[in-house]
C-alpha cells in the first residue's frame, strides 16, 4: 500500500483528544486524514522528549509506515546489542541479544527513546490539528449532539466526539466509566525509573540484576553519558500511601533494597537525587467496553498491557489506527466505536496475555523461580532461538485492514 498523503480540507465532525505522548497523536493523524477537525489537549507544558527506550514492533510496524515515519523512526533506531543478567554481588548469568528476551526480530523491529517517538508522531500532525499544551479536561457532559468539555482552565468547548488517550491513569476513563480501581489489575510489582550518570561505561545495552523478588537495571541508550535506571519490586499490595509522595517513594525503594549489593546503593543513592523519579506499579487495565456514547479510550487509557510485555506503544499505534479508520468507515459514532473494538480487542487481549509468557519470568519472585529463569537464559544465550529470529506471533496476531474514507 502507498503512503497515505493527509487530507486537510474537508471536516466530518469535530474531536478532541486527551493525551499527547503516543496513541493521541497517532489517533489525531489519522482523525486528520480522514477529514475530522482535531484539538488535543495535552496537561504538560510540551510534548516530552528523551525517555526510556521502547519497541515498535510487528502490526504496528505497518502503521507507522502508513504514516510515512518509519524512515525517521529507524535513524532515531537506538540498536541494544547486548543484555547481560547479573546475579549476587554481579556474577554473570547469561549475555545474549535483547531480542531473545523481548521476541522482537532483528533488523525489522524499531528501538526508540519513547520522547523520539512522541516527537517524530507530534511534527506528523502539528500544522493540521489544534494542540492545546499545560491544560487538561476536567467536566465532560454529554447529550444527543456531542460532548461540552470544560477544562482546568476554565476554557469551555464542544465536540461531537471525545477520545481518551491518556494513559494508564485516565482521567477520561474515570470521568466516564467510573474509578480506576474497577479496571485495574495489579500485577504484584512497583517500579522507580530515574536517570543516572553512566559510571559504568555501558553503550548499546543493558544490564539486569536480580535477586528472588527484587531486580535493578541499568540501561545505556547508545554512547550516552547517562543511564536509564530501573529499580522493580515485587509487594503484594499497591503502595497506595506513595503514590503522591516522592519522599514515601523514595524511603519505600531504599527500604526495599537496603540489604542489596552490586551496583543497587549507587542506583538508590541516584535515585534519590534525580530529578525525573518516575514510580507507578506493574499493572494492566482491563475493561469490559472501550467506549460509552460518544466517548472512547485507545492506548493505555483503554487496556495498558504493562511495561513488561514491551508491547504498550505498539497497541498504542494500532488501536489509534483501527480507531480512526471505523470512525472513517460507519457513518454512526456508536457503529465505528463497536468496530473498532469488535475488530482490536482480540489483538490486545493476546498481546496483554504475554506477560504469562516470560514477560514476569523477567523478575521472579522466589528462589527457584530464579534459578529457573536462569537456565532458561543461559540456553537462550546459545545458538539463536526461533523467537529471536521470527518474533513471537501475538505481535503480529493483526493484519491491518485498509479502510475507505
Amino acid at each position: 500500500m502507498e503512503e497515505l498523503t493527509m487530507d486537510t480540507t474537508s471536516t466530518r465532525g469535530t474531536v478532541l483528544v486527551s493525551g499527547a505522548s503516543i496513541a493521541g497523536p497517532a489517533v489525531a493523524y489519522w482523525l486528520r486524514h480522514y477529514g475530522f477537525a482535531v484539538t488535543v489537549v495535552e496537561k504538560a507544558g510540551a510534548v516530552r522528549g528523551g525517555g526510556y527506550p521502547i519497541d515498535v514492533r510487528g502490526t504496528a510496524l505497518e502503521v507507522v509506515r502508513r504514516m510515512g515515519i518509519l524512515p525517521e523512526l529507524r535513524r532515531a533506531h537506538v540498536e541494544s546489542r547486548r543484555l547481560t543478567f547479573v546475579e549476587g554481588d554481579g556474577d554473570t548469568v547469561a549475555s545474549l541479544d535483547p531480542q531473545a528476551v523481548t521476541g522482537g526480530v532483528d533488523g525489522r523491529d524499531v528501538e526508540v527513546r519513547r520522547g523520539d517517538l512522541a516527537t517524530v508522531l507530534y511534527r506528523a500532525v502539528a500544522e493540521d490539528v489544534e494542540f492545546v499544551f499545560d491544560d487538561s479536561i476536567d467536566t465532560l457532559t454529554e447529550d444527543a449532539h456531542g460532548v461540552d468539555v470544560t477544562f482546568r482552565s476554565g476554557m469551555k468547548r464542544g465536540f461531537d466526539l471525545v477520545i481518551g488517550a491518556d494513559g494508564l491513569h485516565s482521567r477520561t476513563r474515570e470521568l466516564v466509566f467510573g474509578p480506576e480501581q474497577r479496571f485495574h489489575h495489579y500485577l504484584g510489582y512497583c517500579f522507580a525509573g530515574f536517570t543516572m550518570p553512566n559510571r559504568s561505561g555501558l553503550s548499546h545495552e543493558g544490564v539486569i540484576w536480580n535477586d528472588p523478588g527484587r531486580g535493578a537495571v541499568q540501561y545505556a541508550v547508545r554512547d550516552s553519558d547517562e543511564l536509564h535506571g530501573l529499580l522493580v519490586f515485587a509487594r503484594p499490595q499497591p503502595p497506595y500511601e506513595a503514590f503522591r509522595d516522592p519522599r514515601a517513594q523514595q524511603d519505600l525503594v531504599a527500604e526495599t533494597f537496603a540489604d542489596v549489593g552490586w551496583e543497587v546503593p549507587d542506583m538508590v543513592a541516584a535515585m534519590r537525587r534525580a530529578d525525573d523519579l518516575f514510580f507507578d506499579v506493574v499493572s494492566q487495565i482491563r475493561q469490559p467496553r472501550w467506549s460509552s456514547g460518544r466517548v472512547a479510550l485507545v492506548g493505555d487509557a483503554a487496556s495498558a498491557p504493562s511495561f513488561l510485555t514491551g508491547q504498550g506503544s505498539s497497541l498504542a499505534l494500532v488501536g489509534a489506527y483501527m480507531l480512526a479508520g471505523s470512525l472513517a468507515t460507519h457513518r454512526d459514532h456508536a457503529a465505528a466505536f463497536a468496530a473498532y473494538e469488535r475488530d482490536t480487542r482480540g489483538f490486545v487481549e493476546l498481546n496483554q496475555a504475554q506477560i504469562g509468557e516470560g514477560g514476569a519470568a523477567l523478575f521472579p519472585v522466589t528462589a527457584e523461580a530464579l534459578a529457573h529463569r536462569n537456565q532458561r537464559l543461559r540456553g537462550l544465550a546459545n545458538p539463536p532461538s526461533r523467537a529471536a529470529s521470527t518474533g513471537r506471533p501475538a505481535h503480529t496476531a493483526l493484519e491491518l485492514p485498509a479502510f475507505a474514507a
